[in-house]
């Protein structure tokens, strides 16, 4: 039998614990990973006890808690609390979303944060998103024209045509959805994966580009669409309630009409 193990320098130990100030009654034991890359020690999980009825109601409340309170050195992402920017992406009890969206409340127990898995980790709960962002690049998201632009008013759309892009604008690029797909995980480096694919079929599906042709001839590939399996992990993560996994499926579609026809 084969016998795995990891070097020693990456395994997770048991890290610092913080208690909560006396007189705290209502608990809850937060547990976060930390990994500081100029220290030279391994990962470790620090555990926090932290009063909530002297914190807000998200998870994201806590983790601000313990910075701004508790351990200053904490390093994460965060911007507009509102589930709009995508910064705060990070695994929260095995599952990725957006910790400024999700209620304290909906955990029973400990809360277990850590950064988004398959990434590089730059420090703490901080992934390295550049391939990604270079994979986003990559699919051209903008529109693409060969027409004159008209000279008195916008490129418009019908409402119906701006109706198409519903499920499919509002993805926040926090890549939860492509950082829980297995897929990607061993195929990151020529998988577009879901964030980016569903991107694609953004543009795809908006009536004012006119390069339809060039993208789902880039798209055409063993490996940047068909790489997906339908796992659906990307859909039951996406803490927007999207569906990366039709959108995909729509462009195997497109191709297979333009095959066809």
């Amino acid at each position: 039998m084969v016998e795995f193990t990891l070097p020693k320098n990456s395994v997770v130990q048991k890290g610092k614990n913080f208690p909560a100030e006396k007189g705290a009654t209502r608990l809850k034991q937060v547990e976060v990973y930390r990994w500081n890359p100029d220290s030279g020690e391994n990962p470790r999980i620090d555990t926090y006890q932290i009063d909530l009825d002297q914190c807000g109601p998200m998870v994201l409340d806590l983790i601000v808690k313990i910075k701004d309170e508790i351990d200053s050195s904490l390093t994460f992402r965060r911007s507009c609390r509102e589930g709009v920017c995508g910064s705060c992406a990070m695994n929260v009890n095995g599952k990725n979303t957006l910790a400024c969206i999700n209620a304290i409340d909906e955990y029973k127990g400990a809360i277990k944060i850590f950064p988004l898995p398959h990434m590089d980790v730059i420090k703490d709960l901080v992934a390295d998103m550049t391939h990604f962002y270079a994979q986003y690049a990559s699919i051209q998201p903008w529109i693409e024209t060969q027409s004159p632009a008209p000279s008195d008013t916008e490129r418009l759309q019908s409402p119906e045509e701006r109706k198409q892009l519903d499920g499919l604008y509002e993805c926040v690029l926090c890549a939860c959805c492509s950082t829980s797909c297995p897929s990607y995980w061993w195929n990151s480096e020529r998988y577009l994966g879901p964030a980016v694919l569903l991107q694609a079929y953004r543009w795809l599906n908006d009536s004012r580009d006119e390069h339809t042709g060039e993208r789902l001839d880039e798209l055409e590939d063993p490996f940047k669409l068909f790489r997906c399996h339908t796992i659906m992990n990307c859909t039951d993560t996406c803490p927007k309630g999207l569906n990366p996994a039709k959108a995909i499926g729509e462009i195997k579609k497109m191709l297979l009409v333009r095959e066809e026809g």
